[in-house]
């Protein structure tokens, strides 16, 4: 019989760690909020900005839209020249046009006050305007999907539909193609368990859509311990998944059934989002799985420590891959540090890499190599 836990994760898995932190009651190290927002060291911060866990440039701005894995924030507006921040959407005025040609099966926009937004993909479109996916959860499971108008001062979004989620399955990342499909990881199906994960077990998978469809369809093969970021081959010819039982990025071809193409060596984090940067390298990050001053490596599953992995601030490394040879190359990493840990994802942005983090009240930003 599953646990409380286990059956709440399979369910509702915003972030299977952090969830697993929040119902057993152990506190997140670097959560708690600061009015301190000083550069530290290597690092410069924005605070203000509750669970930032992806980011996404506007393309031809200076504008990162940033997701908030927390009940009712939904999203934020950060200008990475002027390095200040303000909240996006909902905001004072939600703009709302379904496209009920795409989006029919969408039974209407998101409560925005339940609104918890999760793992983020942009794809550009005509002139200024840019479409958003977004992982949704809390008003409930579903892809979001919004107009992203850079034309203006600043962007603004326009909700135009969603795409729900099969019943009992939690999105964790998203990725589009160009003629508006998506594919999505599910990070741990109902029945599996995170420690399955740890020990190598697949616990997840990745799901398609295309317009016209009714809902999600799982791409048989494509199951790997803890599914979690997802991107497109540039010729969207191949998926990208980031694997953070197994700490690879896996290629699988476009297709159902699939059977792994290649895989990167196992990183030195535990991979969570992976995006396609400007320059056709795939890029990752994650908090160091080998932090001296938490004891090293993560330990074995059989020796996984839920509350000491909570307690200690892991700093964070982010990678380029090689989509074609999947080689691995560092582009920043930082020390570790008690206001800033948990890292997600990596977003290169001129000369600095930018950092989400599932648990915190700030972003991160330094100088990449």
């Amino acid at each position: 019989m599953m646990t409380r836990i286990e059956t709440l994760l399979s369910l509702y898995n915003y972030h299977a760690l952090v969830l697993l932190m929040l119902l057993s009651g152990i506190p997140i190290h670097a959560a708690a909020q600061s009015e301190d927002c000083t550069p530290e060291g290597e690092y410069g911060f924005i605070c203000g900005l509750q669970n930032a866990e992806d980011l996404v440039l506007v393309p031809g701005t200076d504008w990162i839209i940033s997701s908030g894995m927390s009940p009712g924030v939904a999203m934020y507006l950060i200008n990475a020249n002027t390095k200040a921040a303000l909240p996006l959407y909902p905001g004072d005025s939600p703009r709302m046009e379904q496209d009920m040609s795409r989006y029919a099966e969408c039974p209407g926009a998101p409560d925005t006050a339940t609104l918890i937004t999760h793992g983020l993909n942009l794809r550009r479109g005509q002139g200024q305007h840019s479409t958003l996916y977004v992982v949704s959860h809390g008003a409930r499971e579903a892809i979001e999907v919004f107009d992203v108008d850079a034309g203006g001062d600043r962007p603004v979004l326009t909700w135009r539909g969603c795409v729900l989620m099969p019943e009992g399955l939690a999105a964790n990342s998203v990725a589009s193609f160009s003629d508006g499909s998506l594919a999505v990881t599910v990070l741990i199906h109902p029945g599996k368990t995170v420690m399955e994960s740890i020990a190598g077990k697949p616990t997840g998978g990745v799901y398609t859509w295309s317009p016209g469809e009714t809902g999600f369809t799982l791409i048989q093969g494509s199951e790997l311990p803890a599914n979690n970021g997802i991107e497109v081959s540039a010729d969207e010819t191949e998926i990208f998944v980031a694997s953070s039982g197994l700490r690879t990025i896996v290629a699988f071809p476009r297709g159902n059934p699939v059977q792994p193409l290649r895989s990167t060596a196992r990183l030195g984090i535990i991979p969570d989002n992976v995006h396609m940067g400007p320059d056709g390298m795939l890029i990752t990050a994650g908090m160091s799985a080998d932090e001296p001053g938490c004891g090293g490596d993560f330990p074995p599953a059989e020796e996984f420590d839920l509350e000491k992995i909570a307690a200690c601030p892991r700093g964070p490394i982010a990678y380029a891959i090689d989509p074609i040879t999947m080689q691995i190359r560092e582009i920043a990493r930082a020390p570790a540090n008690p206001r800033f840990s948990n890292a997600t994802m990596a977003l290169p942005v001129g000369d600095d890499v930018w950092f989400g983090t599932f648990s915190g009240d700030r972003v991160g930003y330094l100088k990449r190599k």
